[in-house]
This record gives C-alpha cells, sequence and structure tokens, in this order.
C-alpha cells in the first residue's frame, strides 16, 4: 500500500470529536438532513453518530443515530451546568454593581464601532452584548463612567473568547472591560490576570468574594452615544436591594402600593 492510499478506520483509530462536531448533530437533528459533505459530516458519520437515508428518488439526507442522541443529551447537562454556573456568576457581579451604587443592566446588546479588518477604512459597527453592563447613578452624562463585565467560568470559553479582539475592541469602546473569572470543579481560577490582555481589567472569585486582581486602566470619556442611551432607556435595570426591600414592606402592608403609603 502506497503512503498516500487512505487507511481504513479502526479501533485504534478514533474520531475526536469536539463542540462543532455537537452543533451540526443538534442542526441535523432539527432539520431535514441535508448533507454537506463536509470533514465535519465525514466524522460523524465515521463515528456512528449519523447515517444516510436513500430516498426512493435518489436523494440522501442524514439521520442522527441512538449514539448520536446519547451524545446530544451528555452534551445538554454538561451546557446547563456551565450555564447555571455562568448566570449564577453574572447575577453576583450585577449585585456588586448594583450595591456599588450603579445603575446595571444584563443581556443588553449594545452598538459599539470596532476597527475595520482593513486599517485603511473607517470604523465598523457591531452588536456587543455585554453580561453585565453598569453606569454611575449621576445626572451628569459625561461622569456615567461606563462599565462592561465579561463572565467567564470556563477555561476554554476565556481562551477562545480572548482570541476575538473585535469583540474585546466592542466592550473597550463602550466603557472599561473587566473579565470576571470563575474556579474550575477543583476550586481553582480557571485563568491567571496576566493571560488577560493589559487593557482590561481581571476580577476572580475568593470564596464569596468578587476581589479585583487587576484595575481596568481609566479612560477619558465623553459620555455615551446616542444609540447606547435610547438602548438603556428601554431595557429594565437589575433592582436594587432598596427596591426589594420596598416591594417586601409593600406586601407586609397588605399590597398598599407606594403612592397609597404617601
Amino acid at each position: 500500500m502506497s503512503p498516500l492510499s487512505p487507511q481504513p478506520m479502526t479501533e485504534t483509530m478514533p474520531v475526536s470529536l469536539g463542540k462543532a462536531h455537537a452543533r451540526r448533530l443538534r442542526e441535523i437533528y432539527r432539520s431535514a438532513g441535508w448533507p454537506t459533505q463536509d470533514p465535519l459530516e465525514i466524522e460523524l458519520l465515521a463515528a456512528g453518530m449519523v447515517h444516510r437515508v436513500h430516498a426512493p428518488t435518489g436523494h440522501e439526507s442524514l439521520r442522527v443515530t441512538d449514539l448520536g442522541v446519547k451524545l446530544l443529551a451528555a452534551t445538554l447537562v454538561n451546557n446547563r451546568a456551565a450555564f447555571s454556573a455562568h448566570e449564577a456568576l453574572v447575577e453576583r457581579v450585577a449585585q456588586a454593581m448594583t450595591r456599588a451604587g450603579r445603575i446595571t443592566w444584563r443581556g443588553l446588546s449594545l452598538r459599539a464601532q470596532v476597527p475595520h479588518d482593513d486599517e485603511a477604512k473607517p470604523l465598523r459597527w457591531c452588536i456587543a452584548r455585554p453580561d453585565v453592563f453598569s453606569i454611575r447613578n449621576t445626572s451628569v452624562a459625561n461622569y456615567v463612567e461606563p462599565i462592561v463585565h465579561e463572565v467567564k467560568v470556563r477555561r476554554a470559553d476565556l481562551l477562545g473568547d480572548l482570541k476575538n479582539e473585535s469583540k474585546r475592541a466592542s466592550y473597550l469602546d463602550l466603557g472599561e472591560c473587566w473579565y470576571v473569572l470563575g474556579n474550575d470543579a477543583k476550586g481553582r481560577c480557571i485563568a491567571r490576570p496576566e493571560e488577560v490582555p493589559a487593557e482590561c481589567g481581571v476580577m476572580v472569585v475568593e470564596g464569596e468574594r468578587l476581589v479585583v486582581a487587576r484595575a481596568a486602566p481609566r479612560r477619558l470619556r465623553n459620555g455615551l452615544p446616542f444609540g447606547v442611551w435610547m438602548s438603556l432607556a428601554k431595557a429594565t435595570p437589575v433592582a436594587g436591594l432598596d427596591e426589594d426591600a420596598q416591594a417586601m414592606l409593600g406586601d407586609a402592608a397588605g399590597g398598599e402600593s407606594s403612592e397609597d403609603a404617601r
């Protein structure tokens, strides 16, 4: 057999499946299963996650096998665990910003400007989706000091995110950018502060506390763009502790509204 001849698939040549394979498997499961004939599909076929179905008309489609369904189920369990940990840390950061007297939002979609791939071209617009966005509670537009907090609880997600310079540039266009690093299953921080680019601040989890590992560089800003103000006006900020306490007092008073209490 020549060196260029294809080697048969054997037990000693397993197919390594990753997130891209799981995403494709979900797409096949939710669709008509039209083949794309790319490397991902070849590897899913070789691993027995999908199989070909030949229609009487001669068309070929793909169907997820029982083995593929088991992989999808396992992926869902892992994703839910990571999502729960991520959302819990996002909530902690949001409440910390609120306790600090800031107006805070979760899950916003904000327009930002980032450098174009071609440096000769002007800045381009993109949509930034920070985990937590907050501003100072002030009536002076130039004193709002906007801050973006990006929360990461898995090292692989963090490293993949740090490679995305445009995403980080969009956060920096909005304000200070901080990465909040969670802990792994053994209670260790998922990364060292120096692994995060110097233009961003770093917070880490120590027990029940959020600790500043490195402050974000201060940047001179002239307020927020009009489009961002409009997005903030349409969104509901995180309820502060005082608001929660007021709601509890209202319940205790038999549902008496704030207007009735005046």
